[in-house]
């Protein structure tokens, strides 16, 4: 049995990979860090015009068809190269909570513009800081119109629509597709400025529920889907931090050696490679289930997700403490892939929530 991708899939990889070494230097990410630009623009266009943004969606709906295999595969490129876009917010969470919940005319009417980049989405559940967690949805909808605050939000800042989590008149939980233009929005800074986020104040603004369907499993089922392709960003960003770690190993001389023949330089990247192979594998099997909308997806999602972030951290940390003393400074990139997998450890709820979900549902699935 073969676990790989299939060449077709390899070729978008290879593809990605020359795409963003050449589009998305470090200089790019910089502008982010240092106040020019919220967000690449030129970088969203040409992976917009590529088809990335649609991988997974639909042709009917104006996306590339790829599949999730395909969507996996990008992400992990984008997460190599710590791009300054809202990939995830907009493939990941924007369009899946659409593609899930939206009905039909919802569908055609928003999946083209997102699939072309022409529209920008992002995901607002949180209410502050925090889990994920339906006791603290306060925002509420009625008559069409929507009111609450919503921070942290990725990408909140520049999206033009975004997927609200509200109450319903009846009190239950039910996703909301609301266009931001003229709402009140406030940026808010964190670790990692190259990607935006902001506080939205909702106040009464025109809000259209996607379908009918409503709880607090419709919003789980989102973020267990969004949750395997944000582990591809973060094995993405775990190997590159390894691959520089090595390279600088290397490079650098002491003693009339390089640095990475030294005992303890091996064992920090040994480390780096077991967490970042374990963190593959579990990626790979939650693309199976995503891609075959398998039983196993939740318990996969958070296998992914707690495997990558935590080799994402080493990986970035012990990539700085490769470095020396030089690994601390603004000039060196280390700071790059720290800042994110820092962000991306927190998206979609910390540590605490994944492992808490991935220790019931195997209780679950053992008590059964």
């Amino acid at each position: 049995m073969n676990f790989d991708f299939s060449d077709d899939l390899k070729q978008l990889r290879d593809q990605a990979r020359r795409f963003l070494s050449e589009q998305c230097t470090p200089a790019v990410v910089r502008r982010s860090l240092d106040g020019q630009e919220t967000f690449s623009a030129d970088l969203w266009r040409a992976i917009a015009d590529m088809g990335w943004i649609g991988a997974a969606i639909p042709e009917e709906y104006g996306g590339a068809g790829l599949g999730y295999e395909g969507l996996c595969v990008l992400a992990e490129e984008i997460g190599r190269a710590v791009a300054p876009v809202p990939f995830s917010s907009t493939a990941y969470l924007a369009a899946e909570a659409i593609l899930l919940a939206g009905t039909e005319a919802q569908k055609k009417a928003w999946l083209p513009r997102l699939a072309d980049g022409s529209v920008i989405g992002c995901w607002a559940l949180a209410e502050g800081t925090g889990n994920p967690d339906p006791r603290t949805i306060r925002a509420h909808a009625a008559g069409g119109r929507l009111s609450g605050a919503k921070f942290p939000v990725a990408d909140g800042g520049i999206a033009d629509i975004a997927v609200v989590a509200a109450r319903d008149e009846a009190g239950a939980i039910a996703l909301y597709l609301v266009e931001l233009e003229g709402t009140t929005r406030r940026t808010l800074t964190t670790l990692d400025p190259s990607r935006d986020h902001a506080r939205l104040d909702l106040d009464g603004v025109k809000a259209e529920r996607l379908g009918s369907d409503s709880g607090w499993a419709l919003v789980q089922t989102v973020l267990d889907r969004a949750a395997i392709l944000i582990a591809f960003e973060q094995v993405g960003g775990a190997d590159a931090s390894l691959q520089m770690a090595r390279a600088y190993a290397m490079d650098r001389y002491a003693f009339g050696r390089p640095i990475g023949s030294f005992q303890a330089i091996k064992h920090k990247l040994a480390d780096m490679y077991v967490a970042l192979e374990l963190a593959r594998s579990n990626a790979w099997y939650g693309a199976w289930a995503l891609s075959a909308n398998a039983a196993e997806l939740p318990l996969a999602a958070a296998t992914a997700r707690v495997s990558a972030t935590e080799a994402f951290h080493l990986g970035a940390k012990e990539n700085i403490q490769t470095h020396g003393g030089v690994g601390f400074t603004w000039a060196v990139d280390c700071h790059l892939f720290y800042r994110r997998s820092k962000n991306l450890a927190l998206t979609l709820g910390g540590m605490p929530f994944w492992k808490n979900r991935l220790v019931d549902l195997l209780e679950t699935r053992n008590a059964a």
